[in-house]
């Protein structure tokens, strides 16, 4: 338990006894690189994927299955460029405590190296990331996907397209800077990182495809209201917004919650947040 802090008068015999909180987040905000091939990519980016997204719409509403599996390396490729040119891969950059680009200090003993700054050197990292995210981000929003009412017997090409684009956009450039940093995973998965391009358009992602699966059951008769137009849609567009309002609007904030312990107090002064000093 924390430290108990005595009240402000000594004859209540009473302490008072703060709250415990059960999980504090250290990550600070990621940086972009500081080149300008970073800062112009970066506007570049999201209006470059949605334009291609616009562009196959109505490819993708007459024959999906076939239209995202292509889409699928057009966006591998265009995050891959994005990681490589505007992210600190999770080796290089000491991200965690700084949130700024910067080389590892070496360990004693042992000399400075450049290998693996430039473009070249990063194509590793991004292949990595994108493999981790293929062969774990995937499969599990393709099961997080079915039980939120996805048909786990037809459209199984559909949901696990669906779920590959959205990995794609959410989770590539978490593991390009996070690696398989179980600290900062735990911190992802809680929610708790502070809001940034990356964890923006993460959150985005999630949430736009929430919302784009709001017009399938409505009566319009659509085409683009079929499984799952609405929502890739949706988590293409929430990916840029969330990414946009990340890195301009709320950068360094975090989503706020209840994380204290919340064990019922057993009598009126517990509750009162003050315990019987015996």
């Amino acid at each position: 338990m924390s430290t108990v802090t005595a009240s402000s008068s000594s004859t209540t015999g009473y302490i008072h006894c703060p709250p415990h909180r059960k999980f504090t987040p250290t990550s600070t905000p990621i940086s972009l690189l500081p080149t300008q091939n970073a800062r112009l990519y970066q506007h570049i980016h999201p209006t470059l994927l949605l334009s291609v997204f616009y562009l196959r719409f109505s490819a993708i509403v007459a024959d999906p299955v076939s239209e995202l599996f292509k889409l699928t390396f057009v966006l591998m490729g265009l995050q891959m460029l994005y990681v490589v040119l505007c992210l600190p891969t999770a080796k290089a950059g000491v991200l965690p405590k700084t949130g700024t680009y910067g080389p590892r200090k070496p360990k004693p003993g042992t000399k400075r190296t450049t290998q693996g700054n430039g473009i070249a050197g990063k194509m590793v990292p991004a292949l990595l990331s994108t493999l981790l995210t293929l062969v774990l981000a995937t499969p599990l929003l393709m099961a997080l996907i079915i039980c939120f009412g996805a048909s786990i017997t037809t459209h199984l090409a559909h949901t696990s397209l669906l779920a590959t684009h959205m990995a794609l956009l959410a989770f590539l450039p978490l593991f390009y800077v996070y690696g398989v940093d179980g600290k900062m995973w735990r911190e992802i998965l809680s929610a708790s990182l502070p809001w940034d391009g990356v964890w923006g358009g993460t959150v985005g992602t999630m949430v736009g495809a929430w919302c784009g699966a709001v017009p399938i059951p409505l009566d319009w008769d659509r085409e683009w209201q079929k499984w799952p137009v609405t929502i890739i849609t949706g988590a293409y567009i929430g990916w840029a917004v969330g990414r946009l309002a990340g890195e301009f609007l709320f950068k360094g904030k975090r989503i706020e919650f209840d994380d204290y312990d919340d064990l019922e107090p057993q009598t009126e002064s517990e509750k009162s947040g003050v315990t019987r000093q015996d």
